[in-house]
């Protein structure tokens, strides 16, 4: 047997073990990498103040971000679920003081959903009416495509999108409607992605009708996880470098595989580097959900920008240029009419909007969660969360959001695109479907409607194959790893807080050697309990009597 020496080095590849007063440098300061050093301090046993993150913006928190003032209008770009099978997180913020100290995050998140439990008694409004508990509306036909996916391997659907799997019918069922709008998946995404949530929520799928056990923060995820979490890194001296962008990486090539010896920065328009001792680590949080966003206003549209306006796909592009390993960011980068939407924030100084959002729902805010417009040309959606959102919030200010998938279709009582509106247009829109009419002027009037338009905001979900996502650690990195939304990790699924920290837990284990390693991702779909309820929920035989269920199946 002939080796070659590639092949021998790969072979012979021992990573170093740690080093006391090793360094970390974390490029981007989302939740990826604020979980990440975390995980040194408490797992590794790391210095904080050994560690430094690296952020292009003034804030840290990434996507997780909650912005604004009762004056100027809050902002949130969006809000990301959170359900009891978060094992990473919930691991993670249990080690995380709240910001009172009066417990941990991850108490003060379950005792929160204990009092404030999810039933959503309108998860969608038609014809100016809520439809409480709608049936999913599948065929068999349907309910076969969505059990064959479930079992199919991911090396069989490639990059075939969730339209190349169902016929156009599926797409105006309920089940479809509610799914789509929970999750934001278009028609063009990943058959692979889909199939993984169908995988991953497979215990969700008995009381996805009502949002049954879907969780939140008390306040909003930015107030509540991530400065919980930032002061936690704050007290044991972990340094933030804002402003400052990361604009390439320096390999060399070191004890049989490759290692990062200097990271290329820009701050303020100088460019100079940051030298990489020989004991140091290196972990890169690749692509970015909310890169390049831009805020509108009520009489102020979003502008759309690309790629070239952050550093995020930039560094991706520049690092994984000839190399193999690295992934591929053009799959997920250079596809913005299929990745982006709009969503927008509105702050009332009336409460006549919630009172009647209340009246028509039957949900008190915070309790429903997510109502969606099946009839809406953009497919729109909104959250009510619990008031106060933010911390700090006046008594007499309410906050709501909400977002639309067909950004690029013509609205039905504004003729124009979502992604062509001002937030006043976009709070027309969101009136003439509830049906408030005598009281349209007086909400207006009360009403701070910031859009936000967000190029990439689903771009993990566009269509993938083995190889477009790099691994987490590559099998030849000496001190490196790659973090966030855009590394492959097995049975997990993007677009959630999980999938970033679970991937910074997965880098931190396996680069310092740890034993403490993520916890299985949990798997309902093995346990026949859940099958059954997912069995009945599909077949829409809640409402039957036991024995009756017991004859369909």
């Amino acid at each position: 047997m002939i080796v070659s020496q590639e092949g021998a080095e790969l072979l012979l590849f021992k990573r170093p073990a740690p080093q006391a007063g090793a360094k970390a440098w974390l490029v981007g300061g989302g939740i990826a990498s604020l979980s990440a050093a975390a995980f040194m301090i408490r797992d590794g046993d790391m210095l904080g103040s050994d560690i430094t993150i690296i952020e292009e913006s003034d804030i840290i928190g990434g996507s997780l971000d909650g912005s604004g003032t009762p004056e100027t209008g809050y902002v949130l770009r969006g809000g990301r679920m959170i359900e009891n099978k978060y094992l990473c997180t919930f691991d993670l913020f249990a080690s995380i003081p709240t910001l009172d100290g009066t417990g941990t995050v991850t108490q003060e998140i379950l005792d929160w959903n204990k009092t404030m439990q999810t039933s959503s008694k309108s998860r969608l409004f038609i014809d100016g009416e809520r439809r409480t508990a709608p049936a999913f509306g599948l065929t068999e036909g349907h309910i076969l495509t969505i059990e064959r996916l479930g079992l199919e391997p991911e090396a069989m659907l490639g990059r075939s999108t969730i339209a190349d799997q169902f016929d156009p019918a599926f797409f105006e069922t309920n089940f479809w409607y509610m799914w789509c709008t929970t999750f934001a998946f278009q028609p063009w995404h990943s058959a692979i992605e889909f199939k993984r949530y169908l995988v991953r929520f497979a215990h969700m799928v008995g009381g996805f009708n009502r949002l049954t056990g879907i969780m939140r923060t008390v306040y909003n995820q930015y107030d509540s996880m991530v400065l919980p979490l930032r002061k936690w890194l704050d007290d044991r001296g972990v340094r933030f470098e804002t402003g400052t962008r990361v604009v390439n990486l320096e390999f060399t090539h070191r004890g049989g595989g490759d290692a990062v010896e200097a990271i290329i920065i820009d701050k303020a328009g100088v460019e100079d580097s940051i030298e990489v001792g020989i004991d140091d680590y290196v972990l890169v949080t690749l692509g970015s959900m909310t890169e390049a966003s831009t805020l509108g206003g009520m009489d102020t549209v979003p502008a759309l920008k690309g790629k070239t306006d952050g550093g995020a796909w930039l560094l991706w592009e520049k690092i994984a240029a000839g190399r193999g390993d690295f992934g591929r960011p053009s799959v997920f980068a250079d596809h913005i009419d299929q990745s982006k939407w709009v969503s927008f924030t509105t702050t009332l100084s009336d409460p006549t909007f919630l009172d009647l959002v209340r009246d028509a729902t039957g949900n008190v805010p915070g309790e429903g969660r997510l109502v969606t417009f099946p009839q809406s040309s953009w497919l729109a959606s909104i959250v009510i969360p619990h008031q106060p959102h933010f911390i700090g919030q006046p008594e007499d200010v309410t906050v709501f959001w909400g977002y639309g998938l067909s950004v690029d279709a013509i609205g039905d009582f504004v003729k124009k695109p979502m992604s062509a509106c001002t937030g006043r247009e976009i709070m027309v829109e969101i009136l003439g479907h509830l049906g408030i009419v005598e009281e349209a002027d007086a909400i207006l009037t009360a009403s701070n409607c910031i859009p936000c338009m967000m190029p990439f905001i689903t771009s993990q979900f566009l269509p993938r194959k083995h190889g477009d996502r790099p691994q987490v650690v590559p099998t030849q990195s000496v001190n490196f790893g790659f973090i966030g939304q855009f590394c492959e990790l097995a049975d997990d699924v993007v677009f959630t807080v999980e999938y970033s920290i679970r991937s910074a837990q997965a880098a931190v284990a396996e680069l310092l050697g740890l034993q403490r390693t993520p916890p299985p991702v949990y798997k309902g779909a093995y346990d026949p309990r859940v099958l059954f309820q997912a069995f009945v929920a599909l077949h829409d035989l809640g409402d039957r009597p036991p024995e009756r269920v017991l004859d369909a199946v």
